[in-house]
């Protein structure tokens, strides 16, 4: 009789991948990780693929030797003393926040994915210029999941650059919403910013993540409008119909810091 836990290691991304899936399955609570359990199984599979000559590649190990290190530190004793004057960190909590960023994005992926595929298969009305005013140029149209990928990508890019924080200097979305604001006012309503620069502009992560939330925000309301002038070109972005509208709304500022305070 197959395990419970046979997988098939072929389906699996990357070693975030597999460690959700033997988590999820089990219906484990992902803040409160049975590390010494999840690293025995997880080395199991590990030992599986070597037996079927499937190769992991380097992150697979590194991730196994993190999940060790891990489980030692958790087995070393704490001293109360210690504890009281700089309370040590749980060991597990950087995994648990990786584990949950990869599975957002893996979910809105999915979901994105279903949503492009039916976008794919609609036709436009090749008339549709006859109804348009000069100043909407439609461009192509892009989707969220073209947004994240965007979005993702200059995360990465990121990683090799220097990043100077201020200490006690917080951003929010709302800051973001000005800062789209007094970048896109004055401008012709078809002259259309790059995201991936507004994006690299930022000076943390923080910064970056405020502004994705402020894009989304808006491009809801329709202040703006994301396009592409190209298939797989950068995507841009430029104010819309109710641009002055939504920015002018006192009250949609003040929602808006409420909801993400």
């Amino acid at each position: 009789m197959s395990s419970p836990l046979d997988v098939h290691l072929e389906r699996y991304e990357g070693p975030l991948d597999l460690l959700l899936d033997l988590i999820r399955k089990q219906q484990i609570d992902i803040w409160d990780i049975p590390i010494a359990r999840i690293t025995a199984q997880y080395l199991e599979c590990m030992e599986r693929a070597a037996e079927l000559d499937i190769d992991l590649g380097a992150e697979f190990i590194f991730m196994a030797a993190t999940l060790i290190h891990i489980k030692s530190r958790m087995l070393l004793p704490r001293d109360p003393e210690l504890d009281k004057l700089a309370p040590e960190e749980d060991p597990r909590h950087e995994l648990v926040e990786r584990l949950l960023e990869h599975e957002r994005f893996k979910n809105a992926a999915e979901m994105l994915q279903q949503k492009r595929l039916i976008e794919e298969n609609v036709w436009s009305n090749p008339q549709i210029q006859q109804f348009l005013s000069d100043e909407e140029t439609p461009g192509l149209a892009v989707t969220l999941f073209d947004l994240v990928k965007t979005f993702q990508q200059v995360l990465e890019r990121s990683k090799d650059r220097p990043v100077f924080q201020v200490n006690g200097v917080e951003v929010s979305v709302q800051d973001m919403i000005l800062y789209l604001r007094s970048t896109l006012r004055g401008r012709p309503r078809n002259e259309a910013v790059s995201v991936l620069e507004l994006f690299e502009s930022q000076p943390s992560r923080q910064a970056m993540i405020c502004l994705l939330l402020a894009i989304l925000e808006l491009a809801k309301l329709g202040a703006i409008a994301l396009v592409q002038r190209q298939a797989f070109g950068d995507i841009a972005v430029r104010a819309h119909k109710r641009f002055e509208e939504v920015m002018t709304s006192e009250h949609f500022l003040n929602n808006i810091e409420k909801d993400y305070h």
